[in-house]
């Protein structure tokens, strides 16, 4: 499983002294693209690649406080991918030093070329490397429409 480790610093906490909503998702972010780096995917060749991750939708679910100057991991586990890797489900546990579940960040995307601001499919060989990567026990082959399991549409002001 790849692990990212963070000390809670103060700036992280919200008004309760607890880690804040925020801060959650921009762990859970530096977790996605420490793993993107593991696996060869810099910044540098993403920018060469002209492709970038975007994020659809994430959902944060409670268990347990992280307090000041606690230190936690955030994993990354690969919950869901389309065969041709446009749309993707990644999953971040939160633990304590301990091993405990703090925390549980579900999130989907897709794959964006930067230059037509279109979605965009992964090259095989980035395809290969995710397939290759730690998976979620319940991990399954997505598609577009799973992308709008939610139902939610915009509403335009009038």
């Amino acid at each position: 499983m790849f692990l990212k480790e963070f000390e809670i610093r103060w700036n992280d906490l919200d008004a309760n002294r607890h880690l804040a909503n925020i801060t959650y998702l921009s762990y859970a972010s530096e977790t996605r693209m420490a793993f993107l780096n593991h696996i060869g995917l810099s910044h540098k060749d993403l920018q060469q690649r002209a492709i970038g991750p975007i994020v659809f939708n994430e959902q944060l679910f409670y268990f347990k406080e992280a307090m000041p100057d606690d230190k936690i991991r955030v994993s990354f586990e690969l919950a869901g991918m389309s065969d041709d890797g446009i749309f993707f489900s990644f999953e971040h546990n939160f633990y304590d030093q301990e091993g405990q579940n703090m925390a549980r960040c579900e999130m989907m995307g897709a794959w964006m070329n930067l230059k037509t601001r279109k979605l965009s499919a992964l090259p095989e060989e980035l395809i290969t490397q995710f397939e290759d990567s730690n998976k979620t026990k319940d991990y399954k082959v997505i598609s577009a429409s799973d992308t709008r399991k939610h139902g939610k549409k915009p509403i335009d002001l009038k």
